[in-house]
């Protein structure tokens, strides 16, 4: 897999929220996605963006646009130092929330990607990658 563009956002609040869904959708159009995956990986990142800054007081996102073979694909890093997630598991269930949500975020972003992978450690934070390819 070939990494062909960069760029990393600081999340901090709901500005940068919207920051990484624009990003999100600049990078998709630009490599042609249709309208129902730009709208998949912007719900995506915008769920992901919204609970790295409610749920782990910030972090960051690193958003790349890839190749692999003959296919091109937009990846998202979200890492933060927050509290951690301690039963994964439990997370990923449609319903289950932490907080004041309907539950829908970690699920719901999984669903809307291609790849989904997250590693969290309670106490030191969180890293969530998602891949939608065209």
């Amino acid at each position: 897999m070939q990494v062909l563009t960069s760029e990393s956002i600081v999340l901090r609040g709901s500005d940068d929220v919207v920051l990484v869904r624009q990003a999100a959708r600049k990078l998709a159009v630009s490599l042609g996605f249709g309208i129902v995956d730009q709208t998949k990986l912007v719900t995506a990142s915008s769920e992901l963006a919204r609970n790295t800054v409610d749920y782990a007081g910030g972090g960051t996102v690193l958003l790349e646009t890839l190749r692999e073979d003959r296919k091109s694909g937009v990846r998202l890093v979200f890492e933060d130092q927050g509290p951690g997630i301690p039963d994964i598991d439990l997370a990923l269930r449609d319903g289950y929330t932490s907080g004041s949500g309907m539950g829908l975020g970690l699920g719901g972003a999984k669903r809307l990607s291609h790849e989904f992978e997250i590693t969290s450690t309670p106490g030191i934070g969180t890293r969530i990658a998602i891949v939608r390819w065209k």
